[in-house]
């Protein structure tokens, strides 16, 4: 299919791809609205891709070798355990293969903003103001100008606008945790050599667990360390978070602090309490546990991709990924189809089902990982196996889910 005019709401990952996907498949005019003034490049939290993801979009040229990332190989899971220590990194339970490669999200946006069409029109600083959907175009309204597309792509987050024009009873719900992240040049780390780079920390608590592992700080080869902790806040802290919302860098209150302060230093084992106490403020942000997926990922003329369409809990992976894995399908219906209403289609009919899996999974390892979890001292490396398998619901212990 060629021609056509389409805009893009939403200029991270997630709209770079779309606007990629777009220029392959032939669309002559793409206009991309960003709200955010200033540079994207700056955000420092990892991701992380399991290798065969990172194959399939490789082959469908999203992601490339150039691209800085680390490598890993294993998982080792910790508990501290008081009665019988195990040295500065806690009781280890089990180790399992992790064949992922870790991501910056800013160097990796930045490789995806310069592979964007140099015809498109990217703009910053443009806040929608409103999204008018019918069924052979849309209106976009933005910076007091309304502008007539062919098509318009919600690639604009979990609080999407375009979501709200065409599905505007699917809100996002609370889960009832939260997510703690932190990331932080490694030379900050101490006795580094008691952790290999290779190597993802999985540290477990009653009521939640901590994530590690290292990321490219994105100058020089240089590494950052990379955390995050999922707990539940106590009661009272977390009110306001049931609407959408989140917590930029600097701004958690003291109760919330507080709290994260009691998990580093009595739930922790020293050596990841330590790691945790050695973020500063103004590099803790609190990501609130969200879910939902949209019914369709295509309704009229617009279509959803990226936590606009659906969010999953970050221990799937599904932020990064799944855009990516959203361009590639919305690429292949551009190049397949002779229309657009055609090309729409495809992409619901592949997409909106491969969401609600990822929304379904999230949702069971929250449950497992932090909701109910088990009795991590008794669990040896059998045990933790068994409990995998049966959390997962895949049999795939190793790596087969994502964490981003």
């Amino acid at each position: 299919m060629r021609g056509g005019r389409v805009a893009v709401v939403g200029g991270s990952i997630a709209g770079c791809a779309a606007a990629l996907a777009l220029g392959r498949g032939g669309t002559e005019r793409i206009t991309v609205y960003e709200r955010a003034a200033g540079r994207l490049a700056d955000r420092g939290v990892g991701l992380a891709v399991h290798n065969d993801r990172y194959a399939e979009l490789e082959a469908a040229g999203h992601l490339d070798a150039s691209m800085p990332w680390v490598r890993l190989v294993s998982r080792r899971w910790y508990v501290r355990d008081d009665a019988a220590p195990d040295g500065p990194l806690g009781r280890e339970i089990a180790v399992m293969p992790f064949p992922f490669r870790t991501y910056n999200w800013g160097p990796l946006w930045r490789a995806l903003r310069h592979r964007v069409p140099e015809a498109a029109d990217f703009r910053t600083g443009s806040a929608i103001e409103a999204v008018e959907v019918t069924p052979d175009g849309a209106e976009v309204h933005a910076g007091g100008r309304t502008e007539r597309y062919d098509v318009v792509i919600g690639a604009d987050g979990y609080r999407s606008a375009v979501r709200a024009a065409v599905c505007a009873d699917v809100r996002p719900e609370y889960a009832g945790y939260l997510a703690w992240r932190g990331a932080y040049p490694s030379a900050r780390l101490h006795d580094p050599e008691l952790w290999a780079e290779d190597e993802c920390a999985y540290v477990v608590f009653e009521g939640g667990h901590l994530i590690v592992y290292r990321i490219p700080d994105g100058t020089d080869g240089a590494h950052r360390v990379n955390w995050v902790l999922y707990t539940a806040p106590p009661p009272g802290l977390d009110q306001g978070l049931e609407t959408p919302t989140s917590l930029p860098p600097g701004t958690a209150g003291d109760g919330l602090r507080a709290h994260l302060a009691y998990v580093a230093a009595e739930l922790l084992p020293p050596y990841w309490g330590d790691l945790v106490r050695a973020t500063t403020h103004d590099e803790l942000f609190l990501q609130p546990m969200y879910d939902f997926t949209a019914p369709r990922y295509a309704v009229g003329r617009a279509l959803l991709m990226g936590d606009a369409a659906a969010v999953a809990r970050p221990h799937t992976g599904a932020g990064a990924v799944k855009a990516l894995q959203d361009a590639t399908v919305l690429e292949s219906a551009l190049t397949s189809t002779a229309t657009w209403s055609d090309a729409l289609a495809a992409y619901d009919a592949a997409r909106a089902p491969a969401g609600r899996g990822m929304v379904d999974l999230g949702r069971r390892l929250g449950r497992a990982l932090v909701q109910e979890t088990p009795n991590w001292r008794a669990l040896d490396q059998t045990g933790l196996e068994t409990w995998w398998k049966q959390a997962d619901g895949t049999g795939a212990f190793g790596g087969r889910e994502l964490t981003d």
